[in-house]
């Protein structure tokens, strides 16, 4: 008698576990919507891993950069040079606006411009503005048993994938698939 409770017990652990890993993606999401409409950047921190996303969105960066420019700019050496420093100052950028206090000015200036705007959640100016939801109506699918991914569509009806990897049994933003 004993052992099957011994063994109910670890079943029903096990189920617990999986069930809070498979709902882990869910729970990020839903920390960053808290984190967005509270800014704060303590919160968000949890649910994104920013050197991931930074390292993820410069490379996205650097590639747009470098498919723009085409091969006959990359390949003289002028062509090159700018396209270096054009790399530097894009990379720099990113790596400035994709921290913790780069979000939070973000979204400060957005407070700031919605609050003008009267776009708040009231309509009176006083009020906090209304807060910001980049997953909202997003499609969600497992790739693997550690990526997920929230799929929004930008006002040209392009992709934005939002991609959420597995860390322990954490999971958090890792990258966000811009359209090319």
């Amino acid at each position: 008698m004993k052992k099957w409770l011994v063994i109910g017990v670890l079943v029903a652990l096990l189920l617990g576990l999986a069930g809070y890993v498979a709902a882990g993606p869910y729970l990020a999401i839903h920390g960053i919507r808290t984190a967005l409409a509270e800014q704060d950047t303590g919160k968000l921190q949890k649910h994104v891993d920013f050197a991931s996303l930074r390292v993820n969105l410069r490379a996205q960066v650097e590639d747009s950069l470098a498919r723009r420019a085409g091969p006959e700019l990359s390949g003289n050496l002028f062509g090159a040079a700018a396209l270096s420093i054009a790399n530097s100052v894009l990379g720099r950028g990113v790596d400035t606006m994709v921290t913790p206090m780069g979000i939070a000015a973000i979204l400060e200036g957005r407070a700031t411009w919605k609050r003008a705007v009267g776009d708040t959640v009231g309509g009176d100016t006083y009020a906090p503005p209304t807060p910001a939801d980049p997953l909202r109506q997003a499609s969600h699918r497992y790739a693997s048993l550690s990526r997920f991914t929230a799929t929004v569509h930008d006002d040209d009806g392009d992709p934005v994938v939002f991609v959420f990897t597995r860390q322990g049994l954490r999971w958090r933003l890792t990258d966000i698939r811009l359209p090319l």
